[in-house]
């Protein structure tokens, strides 16, 4: 549930009762009547439906590569409410969000409207969630992924821009209790018992151990970006290539033995897991990892067990 610090609206309109017509605004978060530039203090109700989406699912809902491919998005794309972690997600949630992102200002709700908004007004306290289902079904999948795949999300993870991992960065703050900067075992325990986790210590340790792939005892920034990446942008063709191009230093077209142990040595990986590392990927078992061997192993999305529920 955002505070009233993560509603800051992303203003565009300074007067309530005039009409603007210049493109302002960052590409996530601008309304589309903005982008035909034709609008009033509706487009902030956009922008707030916007940040509400992404801290309730770690991404923007309209998003593309390119500037020009996010306004398209915004003036075409539709909303996804089906991929994690929405199904775990209220229907009064979306309901919300819905509402706040319908194009059309006159049908789009009002700011007074999304403050009565039955998810905003929760009987007038906000709820003690301070983070969503979607912590551990993430960590679940992180958790089922080899070193390698492990370190390209990580890669993958350090190109994205603040917008693409806003949501991820209010989810670190909220479970970073002291604001270390490192998430405790013990502060990841206490974030998802708030999201009615039913799981042992020992699977919470494991997953643990799976985010934590420096060894370090805790989980850091970057680490913890990377394994709540949504899917969507780990098996974008450019980010794949870029992220087999960050290991095969050469350009050759492989990865070998030798520039994985570089890259591993850069995130806190010892030299005894290059071979298992390498083996895993190695489908035609020629001792390096080529491009679509690299891209199989990324694009595999075998979830983690053992089962964990939420009650």
């Amino acid at each position: 549930m955002p505070t009233s610090e993560n509603l800051e609206l992303v203003s565009h309109a300074k007067v309530v009762s005039e009409t603007f017509t210049d493109i302002v605004g960052s590409p996530y978060y601008v309304a589309p009547e903005v982008l035909r530039k034709l609008y009033g203090p509706k487009c902030d109700v956009w922008s707030a439906g916007v940040i509400i989406y992404i801290l309730l699912s770690g991404v923007p809902p309209f998003w593309d590569e390119t500037e020009q491919g996010i306004f398209e998005q915004v003036l075409k794309g539709e909303l996804d409410f089906e991929s994690e972690p929405w199904p775990n997600i209220s229907e009064s949630a979306k309901d919300l969000v819905r509402k706040m992102l319908v194009r059309e200002p006159k049908r789009r709700l009002t700011a007074q409207e999304v403050l009565c908004h039955p998810w905003v007004q929760m009987e007038g306290v906000a709820p003690d969630r301070p983070l969503d289902p979607a912590v551990l079904s993430r960590l679940k999948q992180f958790s089922a992924m080899n070193k390698l795949k492990k370190i390209a999300i990580r890669v993958i993870a350090e190109s994205l821009s603040e917008e693409e991992i806003a949501g991820l960065k209010e989810m670190f703050k909220m479970i970073d209790a002291d604001n270390s900067g490192h998430i405790t075992l013990e502060e990841l325990k206490t974030g998802l018992e708030k999201v009615g986790a039913n799981i042992k210590d020992s699977e919470i340790s494991g997953l643990m151990q799976a985010a934590d792939v420096d060894n370090s005892g805790t989980i850091d920034y970057g680490e913890f970006v990377a394994a709540m990446l949504h899917l969507n942008k780990i098996e974008k063709e450019d980010h794949l290539y870029a992220a087999f191009s960050y290991f095969d230093q050469d350009g050759s077209g492989y990865i070998t033995k030798d520039e994985l142990q570089q890259a591993c040595e850069k995130f806190g990986i010892g030299d005894g897991q290059l071979d298992e590392i390498i083996r895993e990927a190695d489908r035609d078992n020629d001792g390096s990892i080529d491009y679509s061997e690299f891209v199989a192993m990324m694009q595999d999305t075998v979830l983690a067990k053992p089962d964990v529920r939420f009650r």
